[in-house]
């Protein structure tokens, strides 16, 4: 697990950082958001909620050997949504998980969790096609400008949380 969150959240602007965030986190929050969008969330997210619901991390960039619309080694995220559905990015807030799907015509493949610096073309998401609604997602990048192909990035939530990597580690390989 993430050592108490230690150096995970980063610090945002108040005004950005609300948009994302599900405000006080508490068991009767998270059985009413998974009762909504109709998934069990994995236990990591739950657990870095309860550290920050939702918001910036400090590490953005995700490895990945396939060639995507953002680079040709990774992806990158901009925020992740908190657990709830008082403000803009959070699950079941007005731009969260089912937004993508009902307006953006994302695939109905799980939940929807964190945006890309590309303003919704592409996306990140907890992927339970193989699990179902009550398992253990896959976490997968999901590019609209693709015909919206699907990534594979990370087996669980944890790998993929623990595995984000600062820009600075790729900007290094461009030179």
């Amino acid at each position: 697990m993430i050592e108490a969150g230690k150096g995970f959240w980063a610090a945002a602007l108040e005004q950005y950082q609300e948009k994302y965030s599900g405000g006080t986190l508490t068991p009767e929050k998270v059985r009413e958001v998974e009762a909504e969008l109709g998934y069990r969330l994995p236990a990591g997210y739950i657990a870095i909620s309860e550290i920050q619901n939702g918001g910036f991390p400090v590490n953005i960039c995700y490895p990945t050997d396939q060639q995507n619309n953002w680079a040709d080694d990774h992806v990158a995220i901009v925020g992740i949504f908190g657990i709830g559905r008082e403000n803009q990015w959070t699950l079941c807030g007005e731009l969260g998980s089912q937004f993508w799907v009902d307006e953006w015509d994302y695939p109905e493949i799980g939940v929807y969790f964190a945006d890309c610096p590309t303003a919704g073309h592409q996306m990140v998401a907890l992927d339970y096609r193989e699990c179902g609604p009550q398992g253990e997602p896959k976490v997968v990048y999901v590019d609209q400008e693709d015909d919206y192909s699907i990534i594979e990035l990370a087996p669980d939530f944890m790998t993929f949380i623990t595995g984000l990597l600062p820009e600075e580690h790729f900007e290094a390989d461009d030179g």
